[in-house]
Order: C-alpha cells, then structure tokens, then sequence
C-alpha cells in the first residue's frame, strides 16, 4: 500500500500544478490573441451594447424569434432546465411554445416547426437557430415587414454560418446578427 500511495501523491501533485498552472494560463494567452480577447464578439446597433455569443430575446413578430431559453436569456445563471423529455411540466411547456407559434405563423402546420424553436439548448443561451427554424418565419415577417419573402431568403442565405471546417456542426444562424441584416432592408 505505501508503494502505491507516494506516486500517486506525486501524480496528483504535477496534475493540480499542470491544469492549475500551465493549463490556465495557456487558455488565457490563446484567449488574449483572439479577436475581442476572448470576450466574445460585440456588435452595437442603435446605440446599445449586445455580444452575439449569448443568446437574445427576440419575441416580436417583426422578427425572427429566437431559441428559448431555460434561464430567461441571463448569462449570470446559464443552464438546462433539467427536465426529461417525458417530464409532464417539460412537455406542458413545448406544447404551449408550439401552440404560441402556430398561433403566431398561420399557415405552418405542427410538423413543419424545427425543434429549435420550442425547446431550450442545454446552457440556455444559445444565440443560433437552425436555417429551417429561420425559413419557417419568414411568411410571417415578410407579411408583417411588407416585403418580399425572396428577399427575406437572400437574407437568411447571407447570414448563414456553415459547419467549422466544412465538418464539424451543422449550418446555423445567429439570430442577432439576422435581426440587425433584418432592420437595414428597405
């Protein structure tokens, strides 16, 4: 037993100075370099301050709606809502974000809506939404807005992020930056 107890004191010793240490400060240097240092990508419009890393409310008609959120869009508080899918208060509140958006988009049958639209990510923040939960609204803002649908389209194809590296992750769109492209269309 005591040849096993002094190398393992020893491992955990090297593990808390390297991870503790060399690690953080390593994360830290690469995160300094980074665009923004590492504070996530600010953009201002009409004078106020938003980071589009972090998920925004967005619930008027006259906008594409963002993703919903667990923790009510509050970056001090992120997380799931810790809900099973067969949790009754869960599936009470996906039914009542579909029942809201059908209500909303008329039209739209209960099969086309993207699950991304009535169920909140795991941190609760997540500024993205899929291309089609983007595409299922634009009737609805093209209607609202007086413009034309292909309009609204070009727009969505403009703002679509693709896959990092062409591999990893699906394409999305950061509702945000959408909704600012949204507000600059004649």
């Amino acid at each position: 037993m005591k040849q096993n107890i002094l190398p393992a004191i020893k491992l955990t010793a090297v593990c808390l100075l390297f991870f503790s240490g060399f690690y953080t400060l390593l994360i830290l240097g690469i995160a300094k370099v980074a665009p923004n240092q590492g504070k996530g990508e600010v953009i201002f419009s009409n004078q106020k301050k938003y980071y589009s890393n972090v998920g925004q409310r967005f619930t008027q008609d006259n906008y594409f709606w963002s993703r919903p959120s667990a923790v009510d869009y509050n970056a001090a508080g992120a997380g799931g809502s810790n809900k099973g899918p067969s949790n009754p208060d869960y599936l009470k509140t996906v039914q009542e974000r579909i029942d809201n958006f059908l209500k909303h988009n008329p039209g739209i049958k209960k099969s086309e809506i993207p699950s991304d639209l009535v169920t909140a990510s795991g941190s609760g923040l997540d500024p993205h939404i899929s291309v089609q939960a983007a595409r299922v609204q634009v009737r609805r803002i093209a209607k609202i807005r007086a413009l034309n649908e292909a309009k609204i389209q070009k727009l969505i194809t403009a703002n679509t992020e693709k896959p990092l590296l062409g591999l990893l992750g699906t394409e999305k769109i950061n509702v945000l930056k959408l909704n600012i492209a949204l507000n600059s269309l004649k």
